[in-house]
């Protein structure tokens, strides 16, 4: 299950529960007012496959993703209001990311989280480091590959 307390939603998912064919992740939005927002959506796991150990894996549908980059973003870092440079899958390696909308709404992201800033447009959203620097990989998304 997810933990939801102003946080971003994990990778992984407990079979069993609610929406166990999904992986849950927040997508930051532009509105058509220039505002942002987080949406929750859910990635299919579209093939299912044997690791040839006894294991099942689920995969969601692939991507080439045309530039994956590694970053590290400084201790303290406070970005005001900017827009997303491309769609992409944001993961977060080390540190505590936060994220700020336009509709005064803040989650914050761990080691392990991953979001999907989609919002190239309009005044954006800003962005947070909390307690000390934050590691990420930004793997953008093909245009019209769509999450």
């Amino acid at each position: 299950m997810f933990s939801r307390a102003r946080r971003g939603y994990a990778w992984t998912q407990d079979e069993t529960a609610p929406g166990a064919n999904t992986m849950k992740i927040t997508r930051v939005e532009a509105c058509a007012d220039g505002g942002s927002r987080f949406v929750d959506i859910e990635i299919p796991w579209s093939v299912e496959r044997d690791d040839g150990l006894g294991h099942r894996l689920r995969l969601s549908t692939p991507y080439a993703s045309p530039a994956v980059q590694f970053v590290e973003l400084p201790a303290g870092m406070e970005q005001d209001w900017h827009h997303a440079p491309a769609t992409q899958v944001v993961v977060v390696l080390s540190g505590v990311l936060e994220v700020e909308t336009t509709d005064g709404e803040r989650r914050r992201w761990r080691a392990g989280d991953a979001l999907l800033p989609a919002d190239t447009s309009g005044r954006g959203h800003r962005t947070r480091c909390v307690d000390g620097a934050v590691r990420l990989l930004f793997a953008p998304l093909p245009d019209g590959f769509g999450f």
